[in-house]
Order: C-alpha cells, then structure tokens, then sequence
C-alpha cells in the first residue's frame, strides 16, 4: 500500500493507503475525499479532480499531457502546481505525497 496525504485549502488532512495503479482521484474518492469529486469517473473530461502538486513531488508523478493542460483551463486557482488527479497513477515512489486541494472544484 501507499499512504497518500491529501491536504484540503482549510488544512483538514485525510491520510489514505491505496494501491499501485489507481488514479489519486480514484483513492481519494473511495476514502470519502470530499475536495476531490471526480465527475468525469477518470475521463479527463472535467476539472473537478484539480489537486497542486509540491514542487518536490512534480518529478515523480510525471508530466502533464496536452489534454490535461486544457482541461486544467476550468479549474479554480490554476498555477504551476496544478494537475488532474485523475491522471496521476499511483507507484510505490509516491510514498507518504501530499496532495493539496484548490479551495473549489467549481
């Protein structure tokens, strides 16, 4: 398992353990996430999965796609930290990441 920190924009931390493979959107909403909605079910179809990666964190849970930088134009607070969770598999080096939340998804 992988412990995944998800911070939301008030403070309120949720720790999760998820498996290799699945998406942080998935791990967040199958452990009640609240911050991440996930409409589009991981279809890159939406914004409602925007999480900001830590500058320390970018590295490893890979680049942005074309497609997610679009999708990202309706997001909320966008900046350089910015990514779909949807769109971040997770991998045993993601280990202890904090993940945190825009202060909407709308």
């Amino acid at each position: 398992m992988v412990r995944i920190i998800y911070v939301e924009h008030g403070g309120a931390e949720h720790e999760v353990n998820a498996e290799p493979g699945v998406s942080l959107m998935e791990a967040a909403v199958k452990n009640g996430v609240a911050a991440i909605e996930g409409e589009c079910g991981g279809a890159c179809a939406c914004a409602t999965c925007h999480v900001f990666i830590p500058a320390e964190w970018q590295a490893i849970t890979g680049t942005i796609t074309d497609d997610e930088r679009d999708m990202l134009e309706f997001g909320v607070d966008v900046d350089d930290r910015s990514r779909l969770s949807c769109q971040i598999r997770i991998t045993a080096e993601m280990d202890g990441i904090t993940v945190l939340t825009p202060r909407s998804q709308r």
